[in-house]
């Protein structure tokens, strides 16, 4: 199964940075994406779309973007629930980032202005990027796809 989003928006706050009880860093902010259409009266709609960060990417957003800053993330979507007091189900809906970048550089404000479009990712086991079907044949049957 595929779940994968890109989005690019500006922080609608600084970035909410708390540790679990494990000492693991957490961060969450809204981000504030505005659609490509317009509607009926000239007016464009702005989506916000809540984000999460973990671990040292959680660490790394925190420390180098604020509010108003824009960002582009790469992350899967989630949903949660949870009772509230009332017993009612709520839903969370937001993004899980694993990879974030300072698209057309950074603010003054940053410990680095950084107009290289750089991006970090929260993979551990990055390695360069290889076909790994290069040099060998694939040989799918009829009775190997899915559908």
């Amino acid at each position: 199964m595929i779940n994968n989003v890109v989005l690019q928006g500006k922080l609608g706050k600084d970035i909410d940075l708390k540790y679990t009880q494990s000492g693991k860093a957490v961060g969450s902010v809204s981000i504030a994406s505005t659609r490509d259409f317009k509607d009926a009266n000239g007016n464009r709609e702005t989506d916000w779309i809540n984000l999460v960060f973990w671990g040292k990417t959680a660490e790394t957003v925190a420390n180098y973007f604020k509010k108003g800053d824009e960002i582009l993330v790469v992350g899967r979507l989630q949903v949660r629930n949870y009772e509230d007091q009332q017993g009612n189900k709520k839903y969370i809906t937001e993004i899980v980032v694993s990879n974030f970048s300072f698209p057309g550089g950074k603010s003054k404000g940053s410990p680095q202005n950084n107009s290289s479009g750089n991006s970090y990712s929260n993979n551990r086991n990055s390695k360069p990027n290889a076909d790994p079907f290069s040099g060998s044949s694939i040989d799918i049957g009829e009775d190997d796809l899915p559908f």
